[in-house]
């Protein structure tokens, strides 16, 4: 049942929420990050990740999301704080919210931890610096069944709040790894996963003509610098998205999601 209600924003736990909403270093320390919205906490709690603290404002939330709160975590221990309005929009990260902010444990693993399927198919992002982006790319991920996203020296926290927002919550539902570049290549290598790289070189291969039935890592970089060219020199093969008009590149997310459907079409044929 809920505690009393916080009606101050000078309250220590609410300060504690701005830390952990601000600063990357915070979340890294505490071992936890922020989940708002009731669709992206149930797809949380259901790809088991463990909630330690739920903080509900009556008045955004109403009666039915503080019943679907309670049938998903009574019993388990779980902290319950009621925040006024006034307090909750201090420290709720987006417009319209719903009034409903966790504090959960993200789950961190390496890629020595990631069981691999007989037939991976990873997406592999090098230095993403764009929570949104890495939020996109981890939907497209969990709709086309993506074995894992790896990231190459990430310049953003994976488990940003704002990432696992744009993730809808697939933030938890599919395995995100932190690596280094040469960690990433051998493990490629070891496992022998094929690696292609998204970008534009005069080796370059439009990505229908290439085959993603195997083991298959797709790599891609960021929208402003694309790869860096020690990983494009070091993947099997460059791969493009032909462009028909103007412009020479697609959004990383979108041409992301591009390379993964083709990927997944192939293997489905």
């Amino acid at each position: 049942m809920p505690l009393d209600p916080i009606t101050s924003p000078q309250n220590p736990r609410i300060k504690n929420l701005l830390k952990l909403q601000q600063k990357s270093s915070e979340r890294r320390a505490q071992g936890l990050t922020i989940v708002e919205g009731l669709r992206e906490l149930t797809i949380a709690h259901g790809a088991g990740v463990a909630v330690t603290a739920l903080f509900i404002c009556p008045d955004l939330a109403g009666a039915q999301h503080q019943q679907a709160l309670r049938e998903l975590f009574g019993g388990q221990g779980v902290e319950w704080f009621e925040v006024s309005r006034a307090v909750f929009e201090k420290v709720a990260y987006r417009e319209g919210s719903d009034g409903v902010l966790a504090l959960v444990k993200p789950p961190l693993l390496t890629l020595e931890e990631l069981p691999l399927p007989a037939n991976p198919l990873l997406l592999v992002l090098e230095a993403v610096e764009k929570p949104g982006n890495l939020g996109a790319i981890l939907r497209t991920a969990d709709a086309a069944q993506a074995t894992a996203v790896i990231v190459c020296d990430p310049r953003t926290d994976l488990f940003n709040p704002n990432a696992i927002r744009s993730s809808i919550g697939c933030s938890f539902t599919v395995p995100t790894i932190a690596t280094s570049r040469p960690e990433l290549l051998a493990w490629c290598r070891h496992h022998g996963i094929r690696t292609y790289a998204a970008a534009l070189t005069d080796a370059a291969v439009p990505y229908t003509t290439c085959n993603f039935r195997g083991p298959t890592a797709l790599v891609m970089g960021t929208e402003a610098d694309g790869l860096t060219p020690e990983l494009m020199q070091a993947c099997d093969q460059t791969i493009i998205i032909p462009m028909r008009g103007a412009i020479d590149s697609l959004n990383v997310s979108t041409a992301t999601a591009i390379l993964t459907f083709e990927a997944v079409r192939q293997r489905e044929v």
